[in-house]
């Protein structure tokens, strides 16, 4: 069944009016790209203390704006079977244990933060940068949430989080300092979206 998008919200649609090939073509060479994109953007890291800082959550963020929900969701849901299947996709190389490691539910939460802010982008939030931003912020509230909580549950396991202090250590870790970073990132996600919306205004 081929992967279509049935909303004038986002900036899919413009991109299969304007292109004369199939959208089902289309729409499996953008997931293809925006794996590779979620790719390169995991390379980029600032390490830290047990999870580095890199630009997947911008780009997951940009590419369910951009996208709307179905793809947004299809491209993170294809990056993270690249990576179960082995190849070097993750910050830190791939396969199915990364997943179980203590990055795991940071990644695992790309798939409903790229559901949540699709969503929000079919229904016009990606046409202001206001709301954009929110629907963004939402995003990657999901995404602390899921990766804390996996992180929690490992944490007996986890050698750099404070036996005696569980919650307080890998909130410190793993989500403090992260914050204002990922904040940052959502704006320039944003601004990105709408900007390109903007550029695409000015040239009708």
């Amino acid at each position: 069944m081929a992967i279509t998008s049935n909303t004038q919200n986002t900036i899919l649609d413009i991109f299969h009016s304007k292109v004369k090939t199939t959208k089902t073509i289309n729409n499996i060479t953008l997931v293809i790209l925006g794996s590779l994109l979620l790719t390169i953007s995991a390379k980029i890291s600032i390490p830290f203390i047990g999870v580095p800082a890199t630009f997947q959550t911008m780009v997951v963020a940009a590419i369910a704006a951009a996208f709307g929900w179905r793809l947004g969701v299809a491209t993170v849901a294809l990056y993270l079977m690249q990576g179960i299947m082995g190849l070097p996709v993750f910050a830190y190389g791939g396969g199915a244990a990364y997943l179980f490691g203590p990055t795991g539910g940071f990644l695992l939460g790309f798939l409903p933060a790229a559901l949540v802010i699709g969503k929000l982008a079919n229904m016009g939030f990606s046409k202001n940068f206001f709301s954009l931003f929110l629907a963004m912020l939402i995003g990657t509230t999901i995404i602390f949430a899921f990766g804390f909580a996996w992180l929690v549950t490992l944490a007996s396991s986890v050698s750099w989080i404070d036996q005696s202090n569980i919650i307080a250590s890998a909130f410190a870790i793993a989500i403090k300092p992260f914050i204002i970073w990922d904040i940052l990132k959502m704006a320039l996600a944003a601004i990105t979206i709408t900007g390109a919306w903007a550029l695409i205004k000015s040239k009708k």
